[in-house]
């Protein structure tokens, strides 16, 4: 298949709001992607930081993959690490080679700003996924905890 992967940039608020509609339906998670989406400002300002990655990935001019990753300075060494937070390819073109690209375009661009590591976390159950990134990486079995912020106990 013939597809191209590019980084998107401030001029890219469209791109990346679509980038949003494509997580929401291969997550079923409309409430996080889509129900309150961010204004063009904002999506300028955020996508503009070097330490914010947004990749999609096109064929033609439809957009059938993405992924979305933070680069995390370190305290403890002079480093960082580099956080794939969502990535998703739309269910007609997978297991095409769409999802390793966009990681190998991540890979590409952590290389290049002398990134330590790149980490992801899978869902247990999301077989594709795990098998993916077992493929390409060392699994660690951690457990994940959302702490609110401002609670107290």
């Amino acid at each position: 298949m013939n597809f191209k992967v590019r980084r998107l940039g401030p001029d890219d608020a469209g791109q990346m709001r679509d980038l949003n509609t494509l997580f929401a339906s291969v997550f079923g998670d409309f409430d996080s992607y889509a129900a309150a989406r961010p204004g063009a400002d904002y999506l300028r300002r955020v996508l503009g930081r070097d330490e914010v990655i947004a990749l999609a990935a096109y064929a033609g001019d439809e957009m059938i993959g993405g992924l979305v990753a933070y680069v995390l300075d370190k305290l403890e060494q002079e480093r960082s690490e580099i956080y794939i937070y969502d990535l998703a390819v739309a269910e007609s073109y997978r297991r095409q080679g769409i999802a390793a690209a966009l990681i190998a375009e991540l890979q590409r661009i952590a290389a290049a700003s002398n990134a330590w590591v790149i980490y992801v976390q899978a869902d247990y159950g999301d077989e594709p996924a795990i098998a993916l990134y077992e493929k390409l990486g060392k699994r660690e079995d951690v457990m994940h905890f959302d702490i609110a912020p401002g609670a107290t106990r």
